[in-house]
């Protein structure tokens, strides 16, 4: 068997047995990946798909277990070229990231700027978290790094690294009742009126809905959107009172929208970035994250990667402070041969979208 076979089983897999589309994906033929197909299951010795006609119908039980390794064959294939690719000192490649579209548009370009220009042959594709979770979670395990969010004592799987904390805000019109109270506002106050919000606030279970419930509360969502600016129209257009992430307020705003403090209201949230379990980071991905979290060494980093090992107990900085200094470029010391993560973690359960 070759390496070709295994890439074009698993397109085939992950195009949900559709060749056309494999093949599309791979820019390779549909009888050639056909061929290569059998080929494979005249070397194995028994079928890895029931086909019906020239359709394949289902993967065969004995397939099941030839896909489980032939994935991590491939992934082992390209960890051999990444420890390759850095021990030669080779800077371009891909970084695919995958965040929510606030983290995206406000936070990541300031330092993935630096990285560009540290590492200019180097291409960076960026995703967005799909409203869909399975979607999200098919698009995830292409990536090499993922910026999520969650409130305390939520996980995010491992391994990650702490980057900032964040609080929600309020943001009503210009003369709204809750601008005109008098007092600090309230959870009960919040509820009276309509909200609009991220999905991920919205859902059931939300670090959001958790703490209305238990102030005896329901907030009454009316609409959502991924994108804050969105929300902000929505909040111009008099659908509800909006409740975003307060990285999204900014004083380009105008004057018809006030963003009002609720201070601790509700649970306060983490940015995280999560690798991938299976893969080596490139050189480039560590840099990356100490451009992210430069409380940390690369010896912090490369030892949780490799190792496992907590990171140093280095309070996260809350927004604010991450907003008022800008990204240092990481110092190039003696090369460090690329840790290798792909056994010590277990599978990551990442809080897809935001907090």
């Amino acid at each position: 068997m070759t390496l070709v076979q295994l890439r074009y089983l698993i397109a085939v897999v992950d195009a949900n047995l559709n060749i056309t589309a494999a093949a599309a994906r791979l820019n390779a033929t549909q009888p050639g990946i056909s061929k290569q197909l059998k080929l494979l299951e005249d070397e194995l010795g028994f079928q890895v798909f029931v086909r019906k006609g020239k359709s394949l119908e289902r993967t065969t039980p004995a397939g099941v277990e030839v896909i489980d390794r032939a994935r991590s064959v491939l992934v082992e294939t390209d960890n051999i070229r990444s420890l390759a690719a850095d021990f030669q000192q080779q800077s371009d490649g891909e970084l695919h990231i995958i965040a929510t579209q606030t983290q995206a548009r406000l936070f990541l370009p300031r330092v993935l700027g630096v990285l560009k220009a540290q590492y200019p042959a180097l291409g960076i594709r960026q995703s967005y978290f799909s409203e869909n979770p399975a979607a999200s979670a098919s698009e995830s395990e292409s990536v090499d790094l993922s910026v999520v969010s969650a409130s305390e004592h939520e996980s995010v799987g491992s391994p990650a690294i702490p980057l900032y904390r964040w609080r929600r805000s309020l943001l009503v019109p210009a003369g709204h009742p809750l601008t005109r109270l008098g007092r600090a506002i309230t959870l009960a106050d919040i509820a009276e009126h309509p909200l609009v919000s991220y999905p991920s606030m919205a859902r059931a279970g939300s670090s959001v809905s958790r703490a209305f419930t238990l102030s005896s509360l329901t907030p009454r969502f009316v609409g959502t959107a991924q994108d804050p600016e969105l929300i902000k129209s929505y909040v111009r257009s008099g659908l509800g009172v909006g409740l975003i992430a307060e990285m999204a307020v900014s004083a380009s705003d105008g004057a018809d929208l006030v963003a009002i403090d609720i201070g601790d209201l509700l649970p306060t949230c983490t940015a995280w970035a999560v690798l991938r379990r299976d893969t080596v980071a490139r050189r480039y991905t560590l840099d990356l994250l100490r451009l992210l979290a430069p409380r940390y060494s690369l010896q912090d980093i490369s030892r949780l990667l490799r190792d496992g090992r907590p990171l140093p107990d280095r309070p996260a900085p809350w927004w604010s402070d991450v907003q008022a200094h800008e990204p240092v470029v990481p110092l190039h010391p003696a090369p460090v041969p690329a840790p290798s993560n792909v056994t010590a973690f277990p599978a990551a359960h990442v809080r897809r979208g935001g907090c």
